[in-house]
């Protein structure tokens, strides 16, 4: 063998415990996003890579120029999906008749060829809810209420920012700055870089006074926006008043930009407080319905499981109740299994020396041990063992079943 054996750069494996949790946490977010109506939708991993490219007009955007590209046997360029927002304008071109106002939710993996650094992967399993089909704020809040809700039940401080892409726009605009993207692109990067490195970069755009002028309402606060009539002043106010009712606090970040060229109006991030980046989103009203050429609203929200993993203050429940041990009584220790399934207790059913399966038991801290052997079987009983306490009780099935049902 002349390779060595190793994953691929850029991608894990997730073993237990680990995996056991990532699992757990799954289960939290799948329960939220069905209290909030939203439905199951599953995607194909790989994609034409012209639907993927031409999903922005241009290659701008990280996600996209970092896409994985494929060729098939027939030579068709192809790519693995680097998202799932973009594949929406492609399911709507396809089935043109789903009822709307749509609530869909998806969980995936997700695929960027992009650099490897301490906690960034090339594959990585991303939530998503979406709702297509309502033009309204109340939509954007619904989304903020479902996350502050998952992340609330696993435990993880947060703090909401939220600004109006429509906003920013206005007042680049205002200024007659003429690179509206390009600009925005060095907004975003503020928190990592610091206003001084923003404003000398902004340089290469426009001058200094437009510089200088641009920071100087962007100090503003939103009344100001209001009273001279900036796009999006007031959908941003309405967001801020409407995730009051939800009991949702939230700061306007006049900096926030987000990354994806997509976006149209309000967008937000969900960040631990004073640290980077647990969940992101926003409005984008152009991307649904652009094979249609009709505008469809749209707002969607998505996190990384890598991320919540990492933050979320779970416990995470043994899902092996109990071990049982047969000693020369195979059948009647498969008979038990079965029953035991039925009644919804996993376990494990083992043939071996009673001394190495306890210690196994142990090992994967199994909180019971059931013995059958000869004098149990003629007994129609069995021996039940705490590992913890190393407590021994002899039972019916009965009792058995009622003890690990608990």
């Amino acid at each position: 063998m002349n390779f060595e054996i190793d994953t691929v750069k850029g991608f894990q494996d997730f073993l237990p415990p680990e995996s056991l949790k990532r699992e757990a946490i799954i289960k939290v977010i799948k329960k939220y996003f069905k209290l909030y109506g939203f439905k199951l939708v599953e995607t194909p991993i790989v994609e034409f890579d012209e639907l993927m490219r031409t999903d922005l007009a241009d290659d701008e955007d990280e996600a996209v120029s970092d896409r994985f590209k494929l060729k098939d046997r027939g030579g068709r360029n192809l790519g693995l999906r680097y998202e799932f927002t973009f594949q929406l304008a492609r399911i709507f071109k396809q089935n043109p008749n789903i009822k709307l106002p749509f609530r869909r939710y998806q969980i995936g993996p997700i695929f960027r060829d992009e650099p490897i650094s301490f906690g960034r992967f090339r594959q990585f399993t991303q939530c998503d809810a979406d709702i297509v089909g309502d033009s309204s704020v109340n939509a954007d809040a619904e989304l903020l209420a479902l996350v502050s809700d998952i992340l609330k039940e696993l435990k993880i401080d947060i703090e909401i920012q939220v600004n109006s892409r429509k906003l920013l726009q206005s007042l680049i605009e205002s200024v007659e700055i003429q690179n509206i993207k390009g600009v925005m692109r060095e907004l975003d990067k503020i928190e990592k870089l610091g206003q001084d490195a923003v404003k000398t970069n902004l340089r290469k755009y426009t001058s200094a006074n437009q510089v200088l002028t641009l920071f100087k309402l962007l100090e503003k606060n939103i009344e100001f926006y209001k009273e001279n009539a900036f796009d999006g002043a007031v959908e941003l106010e309405s967001l801020v008043d409407i995730c009051k009712s939800y009991g949702i606090k939230v700061s306007i970040n006049p900096y926030l930009t987000r990354g994806f060229g997509y976006y149209t109006g309000n967008i937000f991030e969900i960040k631990e407080p004073g640290k980077s980046s647990i969940a992101a989103g926003g409005r984008y009203d152009k991307t649904v319905g652009k094979y249609l050429n009709r505008e469809i609203p749209a707002v969607g929200i998505s996190f990384g499981l890598e991320r919540l993993s990492q933050l979320a203050k779970i416990d995470v429940k043994q899902s092996i109740k109990v071990l049982i041990i047969s000693i020369n009584q195979d059948k009647e220790a498969i008979k038990l299994s079965k029953k035991l399934r039925k009644s919804k207790i996993p376990c494990i059913t083992t043939f071996g020396q009673p001394g190495k399966q306890l210690e196994y038991a142990n090992s994967q801290n199994i909180p019971y041990a059931i013995f059958i052997g000869e004098e149990e079987s003629k007994a129609k009983k069995f021996k039940l063992k705490e590992m913890s306490s190393g407590t021994e009780k002899l039972l019916t099935e009965k009792q058995i079943l009622k003890t690990l049902g608990k």
